[in-house]
């Protein structure tokens, strides 16, 4: 078994394929440890899903929800006690998970770029590019299946035949912020500071991880988008207690769910961000990324066992647990973000929206539960 990319979803099959006594090689274009942009936030169940512990890696909980509208008119939710929100530091999750996965007996190939995958009868055969740890002068790989975990910037995943063939992407800008934090238990979305989107600031230990999203629209020019986004983080910051030009700030594109389309292939599998599932309202990444790459690892043992039916369960596994959803979100977020004022004084003030997100974000509820009254309520009043 061969998994390429060792982000959450990558490691994570790599960690649950290992434990089932497959032989595993994780390759990664990236050595580790390495940087990863991203807010880092996560429902608490997902340890269900999980052999090994992972709260030694888990900087803060999340205890409520303050939504604002241009830093003012706010709305705090307070999270289902039994269904905490975790804040991680992706340079730590990936790397503990991946520790994990060559505990189990994973081998790790880092600086491992791969320039090409193809079906060589019943196996795939990776084309890497020069310089890989082991293999410096570059050269190829065989195995009989194959995730593909590669991220939001998968240039494999299209050739294939997998996920959207013309991806949507959310612009995106990361900051991460060292400095003291004043509430560490409260996580906070910002609406009406960026134009179609959003911001979000989640403390961890030591500071924040800052993101900007915008859904509507596609600045290509990472200048454009920088500039944009440091008009909106002179504002934010400061209302966090830090200097204007604070922060490490990383210019990134993000592949959002935009419909049902396969997932699998014959001895193949994609998961992660690779395979277009963030959340397109929220922008949330990481739960879906665990779960895609915890699935994919089972329907790979079933499939290597001999069940043909393995992988295109998986495709079909993953739209009912998430697709589904995402759906319904992206039909909330179509009309949101289009009329942002209109959708935060409709939806984020009723009294009940603030704590049916939170029970969202928390793994509790889907976007299908609350989607079809939100629609209506916000195309009369533009109507």
């Amino acid at each position: 078994m061969i998994v390429v990319g060792a982000g959450a979803a990558g490691a994570a099959a790599a960690l649950h394929l290992a434990r089932a006594g497959r032989s595993v090689l994780v390759v990664d274009q990236a050595r580790f440890p390495r940087a990863k942009p991203c807010g880092g936030g996560m429902a608490a169940s997902v340890q269900a899903w999980f052999p090994c512990d992972l709260t030694p890696v888990v900087e803060a909980v999340i205890e409520r929800v303050r939504f604002t509208w241009d830093l003012g008119d706010p709305v705090v939710a307070e999270l289902p006690g039994e269904a905490p929100f975790w804040i991680v530091r992706r340079s730590r999750l990936d790397a503990f998970l991946l520790e994990q996965a060559t505990a189990a007996g994973a081998r790790f190939l880092g600086g491992a770029a791969v320039e090409a995958v193809q079906r060589h009868g019943e196996r795939w055969r990776l084309t890497l590019a020069a310089g890989a740890d082991a293999l410096p002068g570059g050269g190829s790989l065989e195995a009989p299946g194959l995730v593909i975990a590669d991220g939001s910037g998968s240039r494999l995943v299209a050739g294939l035949g997998l996920g959207p063939q013309r991806p949507r992407f959310a612009t995106t800008v990361s900051v991460e912020l060292e400095g003291e934090v004043a509430d560490p238990a409260t996580a906070h979305f910002g609406f009406g500071l960026v134009p179609q989107g959003f911001c979000w600031a989640f403390p961890r230990q030591g500071g924040y991880s800052i993101g900007l999203g915008s859904f509507i629209g596609r600045p290509v020019d990472p200048a454009l988008a920088r500039a944009e986004a440091d008009a909106v983080l002179a504002r934010l910051l400061p209302s966090l207690g830090f200097a204007v030009d604070a922060g490490q700030r990383t210019t990134s594109r993000l592949r959002v769910w935009d419909g049902h389309h396969p997932l699998h292939g014959e001895g193949v599998v994609v998961a992660g961000d690779a395979a277009s599932l963030c959340d397109p309202f929220l922008a949330e990444g990481l739960r879906p990324a665990l779960l895609s790459g915890c699935r994919a690892a089972a329907a790979m043992d079933l499939w290597l066992s001999g069940d043909a039916a393995a992988l295109s369960h998986y495709s079909d596994g993953i739209r009912r647990a998430w697709g589904e959803s995402m759906a319904w979100g992206r039909r909330i977020a179509s009309v949101f973000y289009r009329v942002p004022r209109v959708g935060y004084q409709l939806g984020i003030k009723r009294p009940t929206a603030p704590q049916r997100i939170a029970q969202i974000l928390s793994g509790e509820m889907g976007y299908g539960d609350i989607a079809q009254r939100a629609i209506r309520r916000l195309l009369f009043q533009r109507g």
